[in-house]
């Protein structure tokens, strides 16, 4: 039995879920762990089909974070299909637990973010201490509050190419799935009594584990009074009384009533290994709150109390969003549907793939930074630039799983897998394509500075400028240097002098005659010197007659990049 609660060391049978890489053989530094995992689910040599399984609790909006599960325990998966085995990978909504408080955000099915009070709030504030799947939703669009944010978790899912089976706890018990081993911890609880103690101190003599749903206010009550299980179905008989909600407690109506084993839930500590009996769970991943909470006691359960061997785990470490942890109260959110307005969804699948057992910050402010390592990673994979050994390794191992999306379907239609042909344009540079409309300027534009090739096929053209409406949105949502529109069409209204005049036609001929980026930032400069024209001002005219604006992106960059007959038509005023 572990100890690990009271800081003792834990018995050989525990199992931590911390091991994540080889720490022997010649290949320990190349090694990816998602194959260090399935390595360890084979060792037990299970039977197909292999369930990985992940879960959450929907008790608001389903955010990045919460894909983390996801996407852990798609990697595993892949890993085994690739080894030749079936998998299932389930994700449970843990949809009968209770609504304990209400949540500050919200979010619609298309993932807009709202605030309690833009939604039917009531219904919520009269439904604390209800399943989750027995309030109603608070946008009126689905059967519950339940349904509504599982739906999220669906799509996100989807969104990512992640081939999950939703499965809803409410359903597990309402179909009699979870009866057969509820009805074995009360007949056990005893022993289930003794292990739980070990966790918490409010396990007491009276404890039984379980929790009736008031046939009278809808609440989860906590107050079993006896047990029934000679009764046919077996039955528990329960008092209504208060819950303790964090910092609030819920008022129990003091109805004293019958349930059976359909109508309640087994505690969560019980109920995770349950649901690894019930599905036949082979591996989870999950949080560290898990990993120094609920993991413990969950295999001392499953071993002592069920009789089974818990799953193999892996904990994961969560990452934060611009450096802050997230928090739907505080409004430090972003959903999947957000993210993939802004990149593709191979570069998010690439964040995950990182090492999980470090924390990482996932910043919208710096995505380009983020963009450019999945680029590299697959300029290493195609052998484009030169990398090292480590580097190499991991590209190699890694870029199909990320590029592919559900690997299982793209193999069973004869996919070929990467395209070597691809393009992918810088992503700043894709930002500065944002700034015109024109779909045919951004590709002549791309040609021009060598990142579209003359042979290029039509496929890899469209896909390489799917990136710049991403990167333009990324630019738009940060408001940063690329957050600008080309004036394409008309030229500004604008009123320059006689030599802001004179220094605008001499930089068109500068330009005209052909020169680098760099070299017309610093001719801009010394144009305005020659010309006694304030070097600010003279940006700000340049400014204003690309963009209507006082500020914009580096000057000189840009005029570089744009076609050279437009820019020198717009200096002259002419176009």
């Amino acid at each position: 039995m572990s100890t690990e609660h009271d800081g003792g060391e834990e018995t050989p049978d525990a199992e931590s879920p911390y091991t994540l890489q080889r720490e022997d053989g010649d290949d320990a530094r190349h090694a990816f762990w998602a194959d260090t995992v399935a390595d360890r689910i084979e060792n037990r040599d299970p039977d197909d089909p292999i369930v990985v399984k992940g879960g959450i609790s929907p008790s608001g909006v389903p955010h990045l974070g919460n894909v983390n599960e996801l996407m852990r325990g798609y990697y595993v998966a892949e890993v085994l299909r690739e080894r030749g085995h079936e998998v299932r990978q389930v994700f449970t909504a843990d949809d009968r637990d209770p609504l304990r408080k209400l949540p500050r955000t919200l979010c619609d099915l298309e993932g807009n973010l709202v605030d309690l009070g833009e939604v039917d709030a009531g219904a919520l504030g009269r439904n604390l201490g209800a399943p989750y799947t027995d309030v109603p939703d608070p946008f009126g669009c689905c059967d519950s509050y339940g349904e509504h944010f599982s739906t999220i978790i669906q799509d996100s899912a989807d969104a990512v190419d992640v081939p999950i089976e939703l499965i809803s706890n409410t359903e597990l018990y309402e179909s009699g799935d979870l009866e057969d081993v509820t009805r074995y911890v009360l007949e056990n609880r005893g022993r289930a009594r003794e292990v739980l103690s070990q966790y918490q101190d409010k396990v007491d003599a009276d404890y039984i584990p379980f929790n009736p749903i008031c046939e009278d206010c809808g609440k989860v009550t906590e107050t079993v009074t006896s047990v029934n299980l000679d009764d046919e179905p077996p039955t528990v008989d329960y008092r209504c009384t208060d819950m303790d909600a964090g910092e609030q407690t819920i008022s129990g109506c003091g109805h004293e009533g019958t349930a059976t084993l359909r109508e309640g839930k087994l505690p969560w500590r019980f109920e995770w290994p349950a649901q690894w009996q019930v599905l036949g769970v082979d591996f989870e991943p999950f949080g560290k709150d898990h990993a120094e909470g609920s993991w413990p006691s969950g295999q001392d359960i499953a071993r002592n109390v069920l009789g089974i061997e818990p799953p193999v785990p892996m904990v994961y470490e969560w990452f934060t969003l611009e450096g802050e942890p997230f928090s739907s109260s505080a409004g430090n959110v972003i959903l999947v549907s957000d993210v993939l307005e802004l990149l593709e969804p191979e570069v998010l699948r690439y964040f995950f793939a990182k090492d999980p057992s470090k924390a990482r910050d996932f910043s919208i402010e710096r995505l380009d930074q983020l963009v450019d390592e999945f680029d590299r990673l697959e300029a290493v994979y195609f052998d484009e630039i030169d990398a090292s050994e480590d580097e190499t390794a991991f590209a190699k191992r890694v870029y199909p799983l990320v590029v592919e999306g559900a690997a299982t379907a793209a193999r069973a239609e004869g996919a070929d897998g990467p395209r070597e042909e691809r393009i992918r344009l810088p992503y700043t540079f894709a930002a500065v394509l944002g700034m015109t409309d024109d779909p045919d300027l951004r590709e002549e534009i791309a040609r021009r500075e060598g990142h579209i090739p003359e042979d290029a096929p039509e496929w890899a053209i469209e896909g390489a400028l799917e990136r710049v409406e991403r990167a333009r949105n990324w630019a738009r949502r940060t408001e940063n240097e690329f957050d600008y529109e080309l004036k394409r069409s008309e030229i500004p209204d604008h009123d320059f002098d006689e030599n802001t005049e004179a220094a605008l036609e001499e930089l068109a001929d500068f330009i005209d005659a052909g020169h680098e980026p760099d070299e017309i930032q610093s001719e801009i400069y010394e144009t305005a010197r020659r010309h006694d024209v304030d070097v600010g001002d003279f940006f700000g005219a340049g400014y204003r007659l690309f963009f209507d604006e006082q500020q914009g992106p580096k000057l000189g960059s840009f005029l570089a990049k744009v076609d050279r007959e437009f820019v020198v038509g717009r200096l002259r005023r002419e176009r």
